[in-house]
């Protein structure tokens, strides 16, 4: 189902309670936020940089576009006078979400994370599969603003609600980082409190690079704002647009009975390699009334998570036109990846992969040999597409690698998506800008 009525107004009565709350320090109202994001490359996570507390201390999170909230390990030397806890069953606490309760008594000394009478909530890491107990926490936070293509005087938000974490959630982030930034479509999630506090449209734009150096980040834009790379390139133009759908059972590791998902779902109609339509059960394309099927976008999964269905479809029609265009295969392939070939994985021989998307005129996602391949070696590369678990439960996860140097624009306000397809074909990156992060 898309965007109720009802969501909407919910979305709408939030806003204004966050938007008298999370207030801009000064009265210097930017058209737009930016965060600039890079990617690690010992854990290939996406990272990005804000400063947070008082005094302002930089942090390092990991970005996770259908996480419900910010978290922080509070553990980790969390020192601000700026801190507060909301009380339990107050206006604050429930707008963090159905998936909190009262904190009870902290036997410890008192402090960020630990309050008597506060709500608790759970943050989760999705790269161990751990979720611990948090304390909902407020705080400042400062992150650049963005003129045209430059950065701007920095701003900050006062009173921003985020989960105070502990240290047993923080193993398996990539070096430095304390914590994940949650860019879902929660009350909580920072796009939403972004645009309450600015009074932005309800819209983000997330353009992952595909360097691992630390000097070519990519962007993750909030509010409306043309979104240009060199040379002279409005990538904006370049979009192409399709629903964003609702799932109506949460994906999330700890959820209340009838709670939705906040993570971003759209629609793909059928898949094709090359010219050729791979055979899918349809009924695995659309998500059912628990919760199953259906596609979500992610930048925790590396690569794209297929159902074995489609993915055995997948391999074996991405085989038959590799062999058809004298691609020779490497047999067996390289752990994770079942396919394999000799050659560069920007090769015009390799096939494109296709999705057909619901929306006006049917838009074509195409993944080319730069987002579907991975070089594993000098003279291998593999495709970059791998199989769901037993437990699996939406049936396609476009990962990381499918979407980097791709323009993606979350458009909540009007329940759609526009994409870019990769710009590597229009002779530039994510990471091909003027923005350098103050932080």
């Amino acid at each position: 189902m898309e965007f109720s009525n009802t969501i909407v107004f919910f979305i709408i009565l939030v806003s204004l309670l966050l938007l008298g709350s999370a207030a801009a320090q000064s009265s210097f109202r930017p058209s737009a936020l930016a965060l600039s994001v890079s990617k690690d490359a010992s854990t290939n996570q996406y990272l990005t940089h804000l400063r947070q507390r008082t005094p302002f201390v930089p942090i390092t999170l990991a970005v996770d576009l259908g996480s419900r909230h910010m978290w922080v390990n509070c553990e980790s030397n969390y020192i601000s006078s700026s801190y507060r806890a909301p009380y339990c069953n107050s206006a604050r606490c429930r707008i963090a979400g159905p998936n909190t309760a009262c904190g009870g008594t902290c036997n410890a000394p008192q402090g960020p994370g630990c309050n008597n009478n506060t709500c608790s909530a759970f943050p989760s890491n999705p790269f161990i599969q751990v979720t611990t107990s948090g304390e909902v926490g407020e705080d400042v936070i400062s992150l650049a603003s963005i003129e045209g293509s430059h950065a701007g005087p920095p701003v900050s938000v006062q009173n921003f609600l985020f989960i105070c974490g502990s240290s047993p959630v923080q193993p398996g982030l990539a070096a430095g980082a304390t914590g994940i930034i949650g860019l879902g479509r929660s009350p909580i999630g920072l796009p939403l409190q972004l645009a309450a506090a600015f009074s932005f449209p309800r819209t983000f734009a997330v353009c992952l690079p595909s360097s691992t150096s630390q000097q070519q980040p990519g962007l993750i834009v909030f509010g409306n704002t043309p979104f240009n790379v060199i040379p002279g390139l409005t990538v904006s133009n370049l979009l192409t647009y399709t629903p964003l759908f609702i799932n109506p059972v949460s994906t999330a590791p700890v959820s209340s009975v009838g709670e939705q998902s906040v993570e971003y779902f759209i629609g793909v109609r059928s898949i094709s390699v090359g010219a050729h339509p791979i055979p899918i059960n349809n009924t695995l394309l659309t998500i059912d009334r628990s919760g199953n099927g259906g596609t979500k976008i992610s930048t925790v999964d590396r690569f794209t998570v297929l159902h074995p269905s489609i993915y055995r479809a997948l391999t074996s029609a991405f085989i038959s036109e590799a062999q058809s265009r004298n691609i020779s295969r490497v047999v067996p392939g390289i752990s994770p990846f079942d396919v394999c070939f000799h050659t560069a994985r920007g090769s015009r021989l390799i096939p494109n992969i296709n999705l057909e998307l619901n929306g006006a005129n049917r838009p074509i996602w195409t993944i080319t040999g730069t987002n579907s391949m991975v070089q594993v070696n000098e003279n291998v590369s593999c495709l970059g597409f791998v199989e769901a678990g037993e437990y699996g439960v939406t049936s396609i996860i476009i990962g990381g690698l499918q979407i980097e140097d791709t323009l993606l624009e979350f458009d909540i306000a009007r329940s759609r998506l526009g994409f870019s397809n990769s710009l590597i074909g229009h002779g530039t990156t994510c990471s091909n800008h003027n923005f350098t992060s103050p932080y």
